[in-house]
């Protein structure tokens, strides 16, 4: 058994390397006063509405990141889906922000599903999945020139290897009002997971990630977008307020547990950009 999990660690981290290869809320958020925004919302996000209520308002697009740099001759065409050069990303920022867009956190999406407060105009969030260094030195970059913040899932098995944050870098992000999530330990399949996975996977991350920032983690990104209804409740009980997924229907008695984002491929121009937001949200 622990010869067949050390396989499954070497497994799990190999993915991760070949991905390698408004009004007040609006103010709060353009001057990184994090704490200010999220003693705002915190009455709000603590009501929860029926599942019927979260699904009738509308969606607010979410995009997901991994890695930020360019391409590389050994990069496939599927790696190219998870690598966004930077320039790319730098337009892209630049086009959110001239199109009137307002970055929005998961405390402020979670207080207009529950109870339908006000958001900016043009709201969307920006994710970014898997402690890639290229999101602090890249991604917090360009989002700073516009007042945007953002969501970084950690994968704490990785929090200090080459190519990777450190806890000082991810400590940084927090400190600036980006808001820091929870993506367990090595990228484990959440549909794989029996009871004694909870505990390495999850509450161990969990507790890493609250030391590091000194404040609470309060959601969680499935590794590739997978879920399932067996995993939400045990989510619930680690004291999850909501968890991301990728494009999968929502859950039709949990949606907050199922809040869907939308990849941005690298291969994309900006009017792919634009139109993919468009039509997925």
């Amino acid at each position: 058994m622990k010869e067949s999990n050390t396989i499954l660690v070497i497994l799990s981290f190999s993915i991760i390397v070949a991905c390698k290869q408004s009004g007040t809320h609006t103010v709060a958020h353009a001057s990184g006063k994090g704490d200010s925004l999220q003693n705002e919302t915190a009455d709000s996000v603590n009501i929860k509405a029926d599942a019927a209520s979260v699904l009738s308002r509308k969606q607010i697009p979410v995009l997901c990141y991994h890695q930020l740099r360019e391409w590389r001759v050994k990069d496939s065409k599927v790696s190219k889906d998870y690598i966004v050069p930077p320039a790319k990303f730098a337009d892209q920022i630049k086009l959110l922000s001239d199109s009137g867009y307002h970055t929005i956190l998961p405390d402020q999406l979670l207080s207009y599903l529950n109870a339908g407060k006000p958001l900016p105009s043009k709201p969307i969030m920006l994710t970014f999945d898997d402690t890639d260094l290229s999101h602090f030195q890249v991604a917090a970059e360009e989002m700073k020139k516009y007042g945007f913040k953002g969501v970084f899932f950690i994968m704490t098995v990785a929090i200090g290897r080459p190519g990777y944050m450190s806890i000082e870098q991810i400590k940084n992000l927090s400190d600036q009002g980006h808001i820091i999530g929870c993506h367990t330990w090595d990228h484990h399949n959440v549909k794989k997971y029996t009871l004694s996975d909870w505990p390495l996977q999850v509450e161990k991350p969990l507790k890493q990630l609250q030391a590091i920032t000194g404040r609470p983690v309060r959601y969680f990104a499935y590794p590739f977008g997978l879920w399932n209804e067996e995993a939400i409740n045990p989510l619930q009980l680690r004291g999850f307020a909501g968890a991301f997924q990728l494009t999968e229907k929502r859950s039709a008695t949990e949606p907050l547990y199922t809040i869907r984002r939308m990849i941005v491929p690298g291969y994309w121009e900006l009017k792919n950009f634009q139109k993919g937001i468009k039509q997925n949200f």
